[in-house]
Parts: structure tokens; C-alpha cells; sequence
């Protein structure tokens, strides 16, 4: 496959590589990690959401998340908080649309109050989630740019 360029807009810059994970449906934060946000699990990030079965039971640890937009619960971005705080956090999370308030602010904190940064970058558009599969790689840029294959 070519590499193939998008550009969105950085929420929290970075440079960061590794590989795709992908959900072409919303992700619900809270109900993807309940292993730890409830059984505390510190080990792994195991998907939970068993309504998402792209992700159900992948390992989210250090990938880099592709989905439309996150869905859920208030807990969402203290799910992000926590991921982050137990080292278990995705590399970057990239968003088709735009990032919603609640995982925004837990991203956001995750940053500037744990010193441990989700590489985020929203829209992206359509045509990035057409493009990306699973366990593609992924290279992204400070400036929004994000490159698959």
C-alpha cells in the first residue's frame, strides 16, 4: 500500500509511529476499559465493549486508536485519565470527526496534569477511515499530519 497523507487538527501534538487499531464505529471509552477501570487490571488494556467487535478483547496498550468519534458516559475521559496514569494508555488517538468535550478533558488532564501525553488529532475526515485497517502503520506529525502505510 502507498502512504497515504491526512491532515487534522492537533489537540495534543506530537510525533509518534506505531500501528492502527481501528473502530469505523464510535468508541465508548468507559465500556472499552472496564478491566481496569473497575477489576483494576494494570497488566493490560483488554477491550471490554463487546458491542464493539473490531476492538472486543484487543489489547489497546500503545496502539494507535482510529475511530469517528467517542461515545459514552461522563467516565470517558477519566477512563483516558486513568489508562494514562497506569501507563496503558493508546499511543494517539485519531479522530474522522471532531473529539467530543468529555474526552477531550481527560485527555487534556492525562497531559497537563500526569505529564503523559495521548498523541490526539481530530478531524481527519471520511476518507481516513476508509483508508485504515488494523494494524496498519501510522506515522504522525506535530503539525496534524498523519500518514498511513
Amino acid at each position: 500500500m502507498a502512504k497515504k497523507k491526512f491532515r487534522g487538527r492537533p489537540v495534543i501534538a506530537g510525533n509518534v509511529q506505531g500501528r492502527a487499531a481501528v473502530s469505523k464505529h464510535p468508541f465508548n471509552p468507559t465500556s472499552s476499559y472496564l478491566d481496569n477501570l473497575w477489576a483494576g487490571n494494570t497488566e493490560s488494556a483488554p477491550c471490554t465493549d463487546q458491542d464493539n467487535e473490531e476492538l472486543f478483547q484487543m489489547d489497546l496498550n500503545g496502539v494507535i486508536l482510529c475511530t469517528p468519534q467517542s461515545v459514552g458516559s461522563s467516565m470517558g475521559g477519566a477512563a483516558f485519565m486513568t489508562l494514562a496514569e497506569f501507563d496503558l494508555a493508546p499511543k494517539a488517538i485519531l479522530y474522522s470527526n471532531h473529539i467530543d468535550a468529555v474526552s477531550a478533558s481527560g485527555i487534556v488532564m492525562a497531559n497537563v496534569w500526569q505529564d503523559k501525553p495521548i498523541v490526539t488529532i481530530d478531524l481527519l475526515g471520511d476518507e481516513f477511515l476508509e483508508v485504515v485497517e488494523t494494524g496498519d502503520p501510522i506515522s504522525i506529525h506535530e503539525d496534524g499530519t498523519v500518514e498511513v502505510g
